[in-house]
């Protein structure tokens, strides 16, 4: 099969393709996907390096548990869910740095607070973008992690409360928590969002 019947074929059979060693099946399959899994990435990780990152590992996973895939969703929901579940490993691994580092930091300046100078870095600085969408990833990386997981998972990825629960290991209950605060949170700083529609 050539490279053009290759983009001409559905993701399935791209799948059937690249369990029997075609990997230029694959790779039709990284280059139609590569952009949404990569922008599911950054909406978690809010930055741009740890994003490309992330979603690279994601396609070496993928190609690795390709006989895993059982169809059941369709291939980008599965590469989908392997680049959520990266996203939320580096987050948990980052919080707890932080808070290592913090506790040490403390205990260096006899459990006094240090005064840390307020830094907000702007990983889409320089990228063209519509202005709602500004405004939106704007108040997206204003949120705590928690909160920002909970309704990207739910409001992108369509994902129930109880998938999202087991993600991210906590109860429904906390999801749905986390969920009405993030929402509440979000129109908080998006008060004028109606008026110019």
């Amino acid at each position: 099969m050539t490279g053009n019947a290759l983009s001409t074929t559905a993701d399935a059979g791209l799948v059937k393709l690249a369990r029997h060693g075609r990997l230029e099946a694959f790779e039709e399959l990284v280059a139609r996907h590569r952009d949404k899994i990569y922008a599911r990435a950054f909406s978690l990780t809010r930055n741009e390096d740890d994003a490309l990152e992330l979603s690279q590992t994601a396609w070496v996973r993928g190609w690795q548990r390709l006989k895993q895939f059982q169809g059941d969703a369709g291939f980008a929901t599965w590469m989908t869910r392997i680049v959520i579940n990266l996203c939320l490993d580096h987050l948990r691994r980052q919080q707890r740095q932080r808070t290592s580092s913090l506790e040490a930091l403390l205990e260096a300046n006899d459990g006094l607070e240090p005064l840390l100078p307020a830094t907000t870095v702007n990983p889409t600085e320089g990228l063209e973008r519509t202005e709602l969408r500004r405004l939106i990833d704007g108040a997206l990386g204003r949120l705590s992690e928690d909160h920002r997981t909970v309704l990207v998972l739910h409001e992108f990825e369509d994902m129930e409360y109880k998938d999202i629960a087991q993600a991210m290991g906590c109860s429904t209950g906390t999801v749905m928590s986390r969920l009405f605060y993030a929402r509440r949170k979000l129109a908080a700083m998006l008060p004028d969002l109606r008026q110019n529609k």
